[in-house]
């Protein structure tokens, strides 16, 4: 991927101290490419309110709003100790397989907090070419995805469990795997689940071709 960062003023400085120093070499955007293990998809702050009843409402987004980090064009701050940086990915590949690892867990200095939002996803064709370079779109004639493998945590996140769904390929048939408990599970019951961990595979000919014939 290629990763564009840009330095940010101390939010604190005067307007015009602000203004001179954008003008430095050090706060012009600079790009980097980097390779990556799993793509990080951050969740949005999860509002605090209830419905009618005083019942906690659990927010819901859509996979692909999380996934336009990577569309080269969204910026996100990053803060550091010292320093404050946005930031914005474009992806030059997609590989065979893809990892995606939502962002549930944030840590500060007394405890580890843990979103609820569920991300709404379909299980097949998901199509990831526009989060591609431009250039890059030309030398991928497959970027679809399909879901192989979704790695759930329930509870809080110092006493909670985790499940994991998983294509049987052979069969089509959704498995739910805990500990040593396995059972079917219906594919739009997998959408309900508090993702964590996902495993997309990318689609070939072959398997467009017996997606067509199915």
């Amino acid at each position: 991927m290629r990763i564009f960062t840009k330095k940010l003023p101390h939010p604190d400085l005067p307007a015009e101290e602000k203004a001179q120093l954008l003008q430095n070499s050090e706060y012009q955007e600079m790009m980097v490419e980097s390779t990556f293990m799993y793509l990080t998809l951050d969740l949005p702050t999860a509002p605090l309110y209830k419905d009618e009843k005083e019942q906690l409402i659990i927010p819901q987004v859509p996979l692909f709003s999380i996934l336009a980090k990577f569309n080269g064009a969204t910026e996100k701050e990053y803060k550091t100790y010292k320093e404050n940086f946005l930031k914005r990915f474009q992806l030059t590949r997609l590989p065979p397989y893809l990892i995606f690892c939502i962002k549930r867990f944030t840590k500060n200095n007394f405890f580890v907090e843990k979103n609820p939002t569920i991300v709404n996803f379909p299980i097949t064709n998901v199509d990831l070419r526009e989060y591609l370079a431009e250039e890059a779109q030309a030398t991928h004639s497959h970027t679809t995805y399909d879901l192989v493998a979704n790695i759930v945590h329930d509870g809080k996140p110092a006493e909670g469990s985790y499940r994991i769904h998983v294509l049987h390929h052979g069969t089509g048939k959704w498995y739910e795997l805990q500990d040593l408990q396995v059972t079917d599970i219906l594919p739009q019951m997998i959408t309900l689940s508090e993702a964590y961990i996902q495993i997309w595979k990318r689609r070939e000919e072959e398997d467009e071709t017996n997606q067509q014939g199915a």
